[in-house]
């Protein structure tokens, strides 16, 4: 677990799925990452977190705002990068943070902390982070963070059909402190 001054990071949970299912089921939550998913998909991205994290020690993490804010708010953490991606075997950051949850800074304080441990715990050299152009509060989070983004980056996500308007992605990155 990973605690922050207002956040815990931690494993999942079985309470966990449902209310991740209501977050992916959420139209606006979900706009710019293709859409609402109907139950069985976040049960799955879920599952996919938990394989993850016994493979490689982290993922995803299930978030909860301390003092009975709510159970779980989203997820926040690092991937390992899968073949066929750009950067693949690298280290991802990202976000999914429930839509009444949005504009507390609780996707900046909890991917601070993930950094953190992928840096410290994970000893990553670079983590990388990226969503769709207009996507500008996910932006906004990577600029908090320190992370730089660089246009020569930018790649169309090998998974996304062409012709989307998810296609196209734009690149974060940040080095290890000291680095």
């Amino acid at each position: 677990m990973i605690d922050t001054m207002r956040l815990r990071l931690r494993p999942w949970w079985d309470d966990d799925f449902a209310h991740m299912a209501e977050i992916h089921a959420d139209p606006e939550m979900m706009e710019l990452l293709g859409g609402p998913m109907d139950r069985a998909a976040p049960d799955a991205w879920i599952a996919r977190q938990i394989v993850h994290y016994g493979r490689e020690g982290f993922c995803f993490w299930a978030v909860e705002a301390c003092g009975g804010v709510a159970p779980l708010i989203g997820a926040v953490g690092l991937l390992r990068m899968q073949d066929g991606m750009p950067m693949a075997g690298g280290i991802q950051a990202g976000w999914r943070i429930g839509r009444k949850f949005w504009g507390n800074g609780y996707a900046t304080e909890a991917a601070r902390a993930a950094l953190a441990d992928g840096f410290d715990q994970i000893g990553a050299s670079e983590i990388v982070a990226f969503t769709v152009p207009h996507n500008h509060p996910s932006r906004a989070v990577m600029e908090k963070l320190g992370m730089r983004h660089n246009p020569a980056d930018d790649f169309d996500h090998p998974r996304i059909a062409e012709g989307s308007p998810l296609r196209r992605h734009v690149l974060y990155r940040l080095t290890a402190p000291g680095a």
